[in-house]
């Protein structure tokens, strides 16, 4: 069984990084990664070259049902709302601001390319499932979930946040993600991956490392999802106007359910 993460830029004019892990219901690994990727056929060529004609759950940091013409998904501002005390709320998707960039919106595209290797766009994934699927993540909300956060980790470049301290943070996500090994299910990584030397990376190398970490982190949310099934997973938002599948621990839950549940999708 083969579990992808993709964390997919939002134009083609940038880099994406994807990881693929290889697993069963004891234990995962990173067998397969890749930075620098542009095109959705290369990426989805990628996946095929990786993971032939077995079963396979693909994860995808980025938006694959895109409705509104601007504003934000209904799903954004939710998971805005839900996850506000966290600091993990959701960027805003719309159609315009791909059209600003002359191109259509990059999820729905990649969800069709994968449709063509025999992936089906759905985030009701059964417990050990051993279909080809496609769906949404994003990963701020699982780091919570999944790390048992008070708010996100810093790790992303801002202008007012200092080059050392965006690197501490870099670390503790390292860290966390080395620690998947002893979670249950558990991933382990290679030394090439998770033990780069930070202090080398600065721009573009350090951004590209960015991507393949979060790569990897949505591959673990897929197996998390399909090593649990529905007990440890919420999706918010509605299959037609978008959705975000959020991996979810009993501390979680215990941290949501403080509120009314009417934003979850009834099974």
């Amino acid at each position: 069984m083969y579990f992808v993460g993709v964390d997919l830029a939002w134009s083609d004019r940038n880099t994406t990084a994807l990881a693929v892990a290889e697993g069963d219901s004891l234990e995962a690994s990173l067998c397969a990664h890749k930075q620098e990727l542009r095109s959705e056929q290369e990426i989805a060529d990628f996946i095929a070259l990786s993971v032939g004609t077995a079963p396979s759950i693909v994860a995808i940091d980025a938006p694959l049902i895109v409705k509104n013409e601007d504003g934000g998904r209904p799903v954004d501002r939710e998971i805005s709302r839900q996850f506000r005390r966290f600091e993990a709320g959701a960027y805003f998707a719309n159609r315009s601001r791909w059209a600003r960039l002359g191109q259509e919106v990059r999820g729905e595209r990649m969800v069709q390319c994968l449709a063509e290797e025999g992936f089906v766009h759905s985030p009701r994934i059964q417990k050990r499932d051993q279909r080809r699927l496609v769906f949404e993540v994003y990963p701020h909300p699982a780091m919570v979930s999944l790390f048992h956060l008070n708010r996100t980790l810093k790790y992303k470049r801002k202008r007012n946040r200092p080059h050392q301290e965006r690197l501490r943070q870099f670390d503790r996500y390292r860290q966390y993600l080395k620690g998947l090994a002893f979670s249950e299910p558990r991933l382990t990584l290679d030394e090439e991956v998770i033990g780069r030397d930070l202090a080398s990376l600065k721009g573009e190398s350090l951004e590209t490392y960015e991507d393949l970490l979060d790569a990897v982190f949505c591959a673990y949310i897929a197996y998390y999802s399909w090593y649990w099934g529905p007990e440890r997973y919420e999706i918010f938002g509605d299959e037609h106007y978008g959705y975000i599948l959020v991996p979810m621990t009993p501390w979680m839950r215990a941290q949501l359910y403080s509120s009314p549940r009417s934003h979850l999708v009834q099974e």
